[in-house]
């Protein structure tokens, strides 16, 4: 059974016991694994009576094997949907566990609550069951149960969006499958890990993966698995515009289901039938499939959005705009609901990269439809509702609009006085939205990929010994014509602009991005120009959203500033050092502020728990000079290194998002404060995202390794330039103009462009 023959399991368990075992614990244990056995194959109603018969044996004869039968009960109670039944056979499984002190039965039933949370969509809850089960299992060094915990921890992340995490973990499991020997799990987790490459666009990984856990998958019985396989290459073979391999694993699998061998993969395989309908143009087919998903009380959450959005994709198809907008309403509102639910901050801000792929859909649809305007609404939506509670809803049946009415951008660069640039990259169709206190344009951009190797390729040439500027740099001319030039008519010389960046866009800073020059002058009183970085024309500011922004209000600066410095920590540990330059730093700071408007916190005072108990919230000016890290794989756990106290030295992002804030700015002279890792309608996830969301109206933060050297003489600058009446976004420009127009190594990027003025009013 456990290397899924399952078939052979109950040829084995068919056979008679003695008499003298008839009253005994190897009844007990052999009604067990035939109730498993007949589980797996689907059978359900005789593993229901097997497992009873058990259950009852175990109980008159006061069998220790009683656990196990109440553990087995909870997983053929989770295979029918009945969760609390299932949840209440597995609490009881745990104490019983408990009392007897039994470690592996403790994580059984610790995993199995894990699998409950999971199937009812309770995300970041079944992670942490699983956790607990992992950290159980690596205590006693038992590898299946390390193997269903990774594998299980892998799907959650994966459902959230969490790809990378999601990776590690499927990798991890199969790892310990293999070792362990437990074939058909392995396969599983191979299948899942190419699932994994295939929701990241990885095709080339993801077919050369799914094909070897197809060929294991038909060497053993178990029905689930192969057909998981089967939808997984269906799906990676619809992508890459193989039609005919999709429609022949997409049948095959339909037969084993249709055969009664395997209920639980029917919507999956479903959905997949409908697309490749679609794809053949066989709209009705498509449609039904479809309906049949909706039709299923038991399809899960993203499997009703994505049945939503695929009959509106139909429907667009089709040329019934209503019908689709009415189907693309439901599908986001699906989608925001299920964020919604869930708790933890960490799975919140990764959740929407698993159903942008429908807001894209969405704003094409309307720009097809010549609505460019209800196109930005819904991607500024995409973003504005991704970590608030979600805005009410047409109800479903409604022909409606996109949401917020007031929904109004030219009032807000009106009100800024800036052009605001919307991006929405998309895998096949990109955009840009331009947008002055007079109009709003649209402007077409080439697809993600393009942007981001040149994104990619272009902050590279920061770290090369010649300034990009004088090697004519070939990628940042070509971003500044992709990404500005489209705009330039409505920006003027010297205005502000607002960058509402996406996907790759978030890493780059668009002052670095080389304008051309002019070979005549460039207006009165202009002399002829060469090429330039675009900081030279514009004051920029970054934000993610516009109805954010737009539902704040414009914040002068306070007229007596009171400061709290954060740094000059002691050394935390080898990997980081005493930061040389930061005393010079605070000293240049302290010029600014008062002894009675300031707050030090350095040395031994500089901790973690010193920060949060000064009341932060009472400053209208934070600034840190200090080590910084970001965190790919948990970006919540980017912190500020501090002082030691006791084995605590970090102040992470999560801590001060849960400590409310009221400063004007908050400064982060660190390395990497913006963060490194970007989500769907979050952007950059790290310290600057962590501080905007704790309620700062702007945030300074670094994109990149900052410079110990520079930062100090670039930061006296600017409290220079905010002494002097300048907002953060002007006075940090004149402050790296200054590095700028330097004739030392300071004058290139690497130096000044790190740090951005990002806003959350």
């Amino acid at each position: 059974m456990w290397r899924g023959s399952y078939e052979d399991a109950l040829k084995l368990t068919g056979l008679p016991l003695p008499v003298t075992l008839e009253r005994t614990d190897t009844q007990v244990q052999r009604k067990m694994v035939e109730a498993l056995a007949e589980d797996f194959l689907q059978q359900f109603e005789r593993a229901r009576k097997s497992v009873g018969e058990a259950e009852q044996l175990a109980s008159e004869t006061h069998s220790a094997m009683l656990g196990d039968v109440v553990q087995t009960k909870g997983i053929i109670e989770l295979s029918q949907g009945n969760y609390v039944s299932a949840a209440a056979a597995f609490r009881t499984a745990l104490d019983l566990a408990r009392q007897e002190n039994d470690r592996f039965k403790e994580i059984l039933a610790t995993g199995s609550l894990g699998n409950v949370a999971m199937e009812q969509e309770h995300f970041d809850q079944a992670i942490d069951w699983y956790r607990m089960a992992l950290e159980k299992a690596q205590s006693v060094h038992s590898l299946s149960s390390e193997s269903k915990s990774f594998g299980n921890m892998g799907w959650n992340y994966s459902v959230v969006g969490d790809y990378e995490n999601a990776e590690l973990s499927f990798q991890a499991a199969g790892a310990k499958a293999a070792e362990a020997g437990l074939v058909e799990d392995a396969t599983y987790w191979l299948n899942s890990l190419a699932s994994v490459y295939f929701l990241q666009h990885r095709y080339a990984e993801a077919e050369s993966t799914a094909r070897v856990a197809l060929v294991e998958a038909r060497k053993h019985d178990d029905k689930k698995t192969l057909t998981t396989c089967l939808n997984t290459s269906s799906e990676i073979a619809l992508a890459t515009g193989r039609l005919e391999d999709a429609q022949k694993s997409n049948h095959e699998a339909a037969l084993i289901e249709n055969s009664g061998q395997d209920q639980s993969g029917i919507n999956s395989t479903q959905l997949l039938a409908g697309r490749i309908a679609a794809a053949q143009h066989n709209y009705p087919a498509a449609l039904a499939h479809f309906e049949a998903v909706l039709g299923d009380p038991k399809a899960e959450t993203a499997q009703k959005w994505e049945a939503h959005a695929r009959e509106a994709e139909l429907y667009a198809s089709e040329r019934q705009p209503a019908k689709a907008e009415s189907e693309f309403n439901i599908a986001i509102r699906t989608v925001q609901e299920a964020r919604s639910s869930i708790q933890d901050n960490t799975f919140r801000v990764s959740f929407l990269t698993s159903a942008i792929e429908f807001y894209d859909s969405y704003v094409n649809f309307l720009i097809d439809e010549r609505r460019p305007e209800d196109a930005l609404k819904i991607a500024d939506q995409s973003r504005s509702d991704s970590f608030n509670e979600t805005e009410a809803q047409p109800h479903a049946g409604a022909s409606s609009r996109p949401a917020n009415p007031s929904f109004r951008p030219q009032v807000t660069a009106r009100r800024l006085n800036a052009t605001l640039l919307f991006y929405w990259l998309g895998q096949h169709r990109s955009w840009l939205w331009v947008v002055t206190s007079a109009k709003s344009s649209l402007v077409p951009l080439p697809a993600s990929a393009e942007m981001e190797r040149l994104v990619k390729s272009y902050r590279q040439a920061f770290l090369d010994p010649r300034d990009p500027l004088e090697a004519s740099n070939q990628d940042g001319r070509k971003l500044h014509e992709m990404l500005v030039q489209p705009a330039q008519e409505f920006i003027p010389k010297n205005s502000r602009v607002v960058i509402f960046p996406d996907g790759s866009l978030n890493s780059l800073n668009f002052e670095t991005l080389i304008a051309p020059g002019c070979r005549e002058p460039c207006g009165k009183m202009e002399p002829i120009r060469g090429p330039h970085y675009w900081i030279e024309d514009v004051t920029i500011t970054t934000a993610n959203s516009l109805s954010r922004l737009a539902g704040s209000t414009v914040s002068a600066a306070p007229r007596n500033p009171t400061l709290l410095i954060v740094g000059k920590s002691l050394s935390a540990s080898p990997d980081f050092p005493p930061i040389g330059q930061a005393g010079k730093e605070i000293g240049y700071l302290e010029q600014y502020f008062p002894p009675e408007r300031r707050l030090e916190l350095t040395g031994g005072d500089a901790t973690p728990k010193g920060y949060l108990s000064s009341h932060p919230e009472r400053f209208s000016y934070l600034h840190f000079t200090a080590h910084g890290t970001a965190s790919r794989l948990q970006p919540l756990e980017s912190a500020i290194i501090l002082s030691p106290e006791g084995d605590s030295f970090k102040l992470y992002a999560r801590d001060i998002l849960a400590h409310p804030l009221s400063a004007y700015l908050v400064t982060i002279s660190a390395c990497n404060g913006s963060g490194v890792k970007t989500y769907a309608g979050e952007g950059l996830v790290g310290l600057s995202w962590a501080f905007l969301r704790a309620g700062a109206r702007n945030v300074i933060g670094g994109l990149w390794e900052v410079s110990n050297a520079s930062t100090p003489q670039l930061m006296n600058e600017m409290y220079k330039n905010l002494g002097a009446g300048q907002d953060p976004a002007a006075a940090l420009r004149k402050a790296k103009l200054s590095l700028v127009h330097s004739s030392g190594n300071y004058r290139r990027p690497f130096y000044w462009a790190p740090f951005l003025v990002y806003s959350g009013s």
